[in-house]
């Protein structure tokens, strides 16, 4: 039978699988996406050629807070392709390496770390082998309420593994912590890093050279302006720009998306801060964050599909 392109391309897609392999799954199961699925499966075809190369981009982040709400751990663990992410040993693999990362100390190699008799690394390899997908750890980190101080830790997961935060809120008292005004903050926050990806707290965690390239940024824009401005006006404008990029950097100066919501626009995350703190009747404040978003940072590799047409018809 002939088989539509598209349909093989959407099986490629799904699988990692050859084109060829792909195109005979179709035409053994009549064009059926699913049992082609199955067929690619159970002939061990579902991998790439070369694994150990291959750019892992998919998978999932993954969070969980102490028992104690002390401290929050998050791990990004990557593999090839959407339909391995949902693997029941690959969501395995993830619920392990999380466990583990939360019994390491900060700045350790996770990888290194033990895992069911090896270590995470050569864990990683056996699936790598198991599924027929490059699985990678990627990265982990936590958070915690500073030793010796109250607070509370939260994490928050958002689009199903695609984007992950966790962050640690310091309160002056022990039963500030469970104040319901402080939980809805550290959950509205946790949102709040989610969407609008800040990379700072505040303008104090700016360093002299990340303002200076900011600096150098806008003026090459003015110099580039096809209708430049009189030069004695650029100290000025350039203060307007770095002003409005520190409030979508910096946490605190951020809108909270939250608040808009509400019908209260303009409202920043530090008045909504100060707002908790009075409610709760004792100081608050964000004592650090971590936001992932699964892939970021990984050059994708950009398959040709139309080259790969002409190969498999000969041409």
């Amino acid at each position: 039978m002939a088989v539509d392109l598209k349909l093989v391309k959407e099986l490629r897609e799904r699988t990692s699988a050859g084109m060829s392999d792909c195109k005979s799954a179709l035409e053994e199961s009549a064009g059926d996406m699913e049992k082609a699925v199955a067929i690619i499966l159970k002939k061990g075809l579902a991998k790439s050629a070369k694994r150990a190369g291959a750019i892992a981009s998919e998978g999932e982040v993954r969070a969980a807070v102490s028992a104690d709400k002390h401290a929050a751990t998050m791990v990004e663990v990557n593999i090839q392709t959407d339909f391995a992410a949902r693997n029941d040993a690959f969501k395995a693999f993830v619920g392990d390496v999380l466990a583990v990362a939360e019994k390491t100390l900060a700045g350790a190699d996770l990888a290194a770390q033990p895992l069911a008799g090896k270590t995470v690394a050569e864990a990683a390899t056996d699936l790598t082998a198991k599924i027929g997908e490059k699985v990678a750890v990627r990265r982990w980190d936590a958070v915690a309420v500073p030793a010796g101080k109250h607070g509370v830790a939260h994490a928050y997961v958002h689009l199903g593994g695609k984007i992950g935060v966790i962050l640690a809120i310091e309160t002056e008292t022990a039963e500030a912590a469970s104040h319901a005004e402080v939980l809805k903050f550290a959950d509205d926050t946790a949102m709040q890093i989610a969407a609008m990806a800040p990379t700072m707290l505040q303008r104090s965690d700016a360093t002299a050279d990340m303002v200076a390239k900011q600096k150098d940024l806008y003026e090459g824009q003015l110099r580039e302006d096809p209708k430049p401005k009189p030069e004695a006006a650029w100290p000025k404008i350039i203060e307007g720009k770095l002003n409005k990029w520190y409030s979508e950097s910096c946490l605190l100066e951020q809108e909270s998306a939250t608040a808009a919501a509400e019908g209260k626009p303009g409202t920043t995350i530090e008045a909504l801060r100060a707002a908790t703190a009075k409610a709760a009747g004792v100081s608050v404040t964000i004592a650090r964050f971590v936001r992932f978003e699964r892939g970021e940072g990984i050059e994708k590799k950009s398959d040709d599909f139309a080259a790969e047409v002409a190969k498999m018809a000969g041409g």
